[in-house]
C-alpha cells in the first residue's frame, strides 16, 4: 500500500459516498440473475440448463459492453472537472446514442447466431430449446440494458451513484414481481421469465435516459447524433473492451482445465469462482468511486489531488480486501456447505477458498488502480497490460495440464495472473504518465 497510512482522510467522505450506492447498484444488478435462476428452477432441470446456457451469452455480451458506462464515467468526470458542463452533457447524449445503437446490431447479430453460440455451449434437444426461447425474447430487452449502462456512466461521472442504485433496486423488484406473476402465478414458463426481465429492462433503461436527456438539455447540449463524438466514444471503448475479452477469457480458460482434471474438481472451482465474483462486488465499488473522483481531479488540473485520492483508494480497496480474505477463511467450510452436500466437492471447495481468500488483498490493489486508471482514461495501457497477464495465465494454465497438476495449482496460476496485473498498475500508477491534466487527454 502507499506509505503513510492514515486513519482518516479528506477524501474519504468523497470515496464513501461514491462507493457505497456504487456497491449497492452492483449487487442489485445480479438479483436479475438470481430471481430469474430461482423461479426457473422450479420449472425443472430443463429449463434451468435452457436458462444458464442462455445468460452465459447475455452476460458476456454485457460484460464486454461495459466500456458504455466505465468509458463515460472517466470523460463526463474529467469534463466537468474542467468546468465544460454543456460538453459532458453532450457526450453523455452521445454515449446514449451509441449505446442505441450498439443495442439493436447486438440484438440483431445474436438474433441470428445465438442458437449456434448455444449449440457451442452444449446445448442440446429441450435444454437448447428453453435456451432459444429465453434468449430471442431477452434480446428485446437489450438495447435498453445497454442505455441504462451509458446512462449510469453519465451519473457516475457527475458524481451521483445513489440515483443508479435507486434504479436498480426498482428494477430487481420489478423483475422479481411481475416473474412471480407469470410463471409460478400463471403457469408461465421460461418465456415468461425472460419476458419479465425485458420489461424492467425497458423500464429503467427509458427512465435513466429520460433524466440524462433532461440535465443535458437543461445543460444546452444538443440532443441530435454526433459521428465525431460517437466514434471517438467507441474507439475509446475499444481498448475496454479488449480489457475485459482477455479477462474473461483467463477464467473461462480456468474452467476448461478445471473441467479437464475431473468432475469434482470443476464442481468446487465453480463454486469458487462465483464466490470470488461476489466478493469482487464489494472491491469494485471503490474502482467506480476512482473512476469519477480521479477524472474530476484531473480534469481540473489538480494532479496533487489526484494522486492523493488515489492513494487513499487503493489503501482502502487493499483493507477491504484483508478483511474479506480474513472473513471468507473463517468461513469457508459453512460456505461450501450451502452449494453442495458432495462431501468430495465440499472438501475441495473448501481448500480453494483458502486460495481466493490470499488473493483478496491483491484483488483491492487491483480493482482499485484499475478504476483510478479508467478514470484517467489511461484505456490503452490497461488493454496491454491485461493481454499480458492474460498470455502469462494462459502459459501457466497450459502447464498444469500438461503436467498433470491440481487444483491447488490451477489456483495458483490464477494468483499469478492477479499479481502480473497488480505488479504491472502499481508500476503505472507510480509513474506520472497517467496524469494527464485538463481535457488534453479526450483529444489525444
Amino acid at each position: 500500500m502507499p506509505s503513510g497510512w492514515k486513519l482518516r482522510s479528506e477524501h474519504d467522505r468523497a470515496i464513501g459516498r461514491l462507493a457505497v450506492p456504487a456497491l449497492g447498484t452492483l449487487v442489485a444488478e445480479p438479483l436479475y440473475v438470481l430471481a430469474d435462476t430461482a423461479i426457473v428452477g422450479h420449472l425443472g432441470t430443463t429449463e434451468l440448463a435452457g436458462l444458464a446456457l442462455a445468460s452465459t451469452v447475455l452476460l458476456t455480451v454485457h460484460a464486454l459492453l461495459i466500456f458504455l458506462a466505465y468509458g463515460t464515467t472517466g470523460v463526463v468526470s474529467r469534463l466537468l472537472g474542467a468546468g465544460h458542463t454543456p460538453a459532458a452533457a453532450h457526450r453523455s447524449v452521445q454515449s446514449l446514442w451509441l449505446a442505441a445503437g450498439l443495442g439493436l446490431l447486438m440484438a440483431g447479430l445474436l438474433f441470428v447466431a445465438g442458437p449456434s453460440m448455444l449449440r457451442l455451449l452444449g446445448g442440446e434437444g429441450d435444454a437448447l430449446r428453453a435456451a432459444n426461447t429465453y434468449l430471442s425474447i431477452s434480446l428485446l430487452g437489450l438495447p435498453f440494458m445497454l442505455l441504462l449502462l451509458a446512462a449510469s456512466g453519465s451519473f457516475h461521472g457527475r458524481q451521483n451513484t445513489r440515483t443508479p442504485l435507486v434504479i436498480a433496486v426498482f428494477g430487481a423488484l420489478m423483475n422479481l414481481i411481475v416473474e412471480l406473476v407469470l410463471v409460478p402465478g400463471l403457469g408461465y414458463g421460461v418465456g415468461a421469465s425472460a419476458l419479465s426481465t425485458v420489461l424492467a429492462q425497458a423500464t429503467t433503461g427509458l427512465a435513466a435516459t429520460w433524466m440524462v436527456l433532461r440535465w443535458a438539455r437543461q445543460a444546452g447540449a444538443r440532443l441530435l447524433p454526433d459521428r465525431q463524438e460517437i466514434m471517438a466514444a467507441l474507439r475509446a471503448g475499444g481498448a475496454l473492451v479488449l480489457r475485459t475479452a482477455a479477462l474473461r477469457g483467463s477464467f473461462t480458460l480456468s474452467v476448461a482445465v478445471a473441467a479437464n482434471l475431473g468432475v469434482t474438481e470443476v464442481g468446487a472451482h465453480q463454486i469458487s469462482i462465483q464466490l470470488w465474483s461476489l466478493l469482487a462486488l464489494a472491491l469494485d465499488s471503490v474502482a467506480i468511486a476512482g473512476q469519477a473522483l480521479t477524472g474530476r481531479f484531473l480534469g481540473a488540473g489538480d494532479a496533487v489531488r489526484a494522486r492523493q485520492a488515489a492513494s487513499r483508494m487503493i489503501e482502502i480497496d487493499v483493507v477491504v480486501g484483508v478483511v474479506l480474505g480474513l472473513v471468507l477463511l473463517v468461513f469457508r467450510n459453512p460456505l461450501a456447505q450451502i452449494f453442495t452436500d458432495d462431501p468430495a466437492v465440499v472438501s475441495l471447495t473448501a481448500f480453494i477458498l483458502v486460495h481466493v481468500a490470499i488473493q483478496q488483498p491483491v484483488g483491492g490493489l487491483v480493482f482499485a488502480l484499475d478504476g483510478i486508471l479508467i478514470g484517467a482514461g489511461d484505456l490503452a495501457y490497461l488493454a496491454r497490460s491485461m493481454v499480458f497477464a492474460a498470455v502469462f495465465f494462459a502459459f501457466l494454465a497450459t502447464g498444469v495440464v500438461v503436467a498433470d497438476l491440481g487444483m491447488g495449482w490451477l489456483w495458483g496460476a490464477l494468483l499469478a495472473f492477479m499479481a502480473a496485473r497488480a505488479v504491472a498498475l502499481w508500476l503505472r500508477w507510480r509513474g506520472s504518465d497517467w496524469l494527464v491534466l485538463g481535457t488534453a487527454k479526450l483529444s489525444s
